[in-house]
């Protein structure tokens, strides 16, 4: 239990597949500094649960998998004030909670363990990315458009979460990330921002790379769908168009690069090629690297 003085913090966690991991996850999360006050599990119709971490937490059986926004609106139910929601691949170093609180004192506004500055208005790629992932750790906090893997807020703000419902034919397992940085903005002038990631000190990480390198590319992971970059950039499209304002203008973003076409990554028939060849797949990863080091992003 967290100590009198501290802010009481609830966490989020989600099931459907890998739920091998979710002793992991929960050890790391009962082993923060600051001690979570409950731990809420919201279990999407999937793969069973492992009895040593049913007594636990407080658990949600779903009969059907409504995806990933089901999570945010069973965190209704919290009374706590603040909340960490983590997807099922993100295990935080111990120190993730303590990051938190301190950069609220400074950059008050929705924290994420990796965020995304997008450099075109109508694709998902190409952006500019913070946090945990390769090559992308910050020394200092950055503001971004969006955050993912891990979410951290203020309790109250779940209300400008819900001010305004996401399309009715929104993805049942996108757009949750830029539907929440959008509402913040819009509702309460709030920003998102990625706390510091230190290449020197990974307690502080909210994912250890370690981890999310591993479990966030396996056959589990939503962005290893063919699709998924598709259902990405519509929903970037559905909020720019109602009024979410990038991080960067449009003239920074012209100076980061040129956006040619719709992209290639979104492309079924290059995808349905390149997935069938690791050599093709690579050589093409490869390229477009090189190619956006130049700036220019297919």
């Amino acid at each position: 239990m967290v100590e009198n003085n501290s802010p009481r913090i609830a966490v989020v966690l989600n099931a459907f597949k890998r739920t091998q991991y979710l002793p992991l996850q929960v050890e790391a999360i009962e082993g923060q500094t600051i001690k979570p006050d409950k731990i809420y599990l919201w279990h999407n119709f999937g793969e069973s649960l492992p009895d040593e971490i049913k007594h636990q937490c407080i658990i949600a059986e779903c009969s059907e998998n409504l995806g990933v926004w089901a999570r945010f609106a069973y965190a209704l139910n919290i009374d706590a004030d603040y909340i960490c929601v983590f997807d099922d691949d993100t295990i935080p170093g111990n120190r993730w909670f303590e990051n938190c609180l301190q950069t609220m004192e400074t950059h008050e506004g929705l924290l994420g363990t990796r965020g995304l500055r997008f450099l075109s208005s109508k694709r998902y790629h190409p952006f500019e990315s913070y946090g945990w992932g390769k090559g992308d750790s910050n020394e200092e906090t950055q503001q971004v458009d969006i955050v993912g893997h891990a979410w951290f807020f203020k309790r109250e703000w779940l209300a400008a979460f819900w001010s305004e419902l996401p399309p009715s034919n929104a993805s049942k397992i996108a757009g949750e990330d830029i539907h929440f940085s959008y509402a913040l903005q819009k509702y309460l002038g709030i920003s998102t921002y990625v706390p510091p990631h230190p290449i020197n000190d990974k307690s502080l990480w909210g994912s250890l790379p370690e981890y999310g390198e591993k479990l966030g590319t396996d056959n589990a992971a939503i962005s290893s769908s063919q699709t998924a970059l598709n259902r990405f950039d519509i929903a970037l499209q559905y909020y720019v168009r109602n009024g979410f304002q990038l991080c960067l203008s449009f003239s920074d973003r012209l100076q980061k690069g040129v956006v040619l076409g719709s992209g290639i990554r979104t492309n079924t028939f290059v995808r349905s090629i390149t997935n069938k060849s690791p050599f093709l797949k690579n050589s093409g990863k490869k390229l477009l690297t090189l190619l956006s080091k130049l700036g220019i992003h297919i």
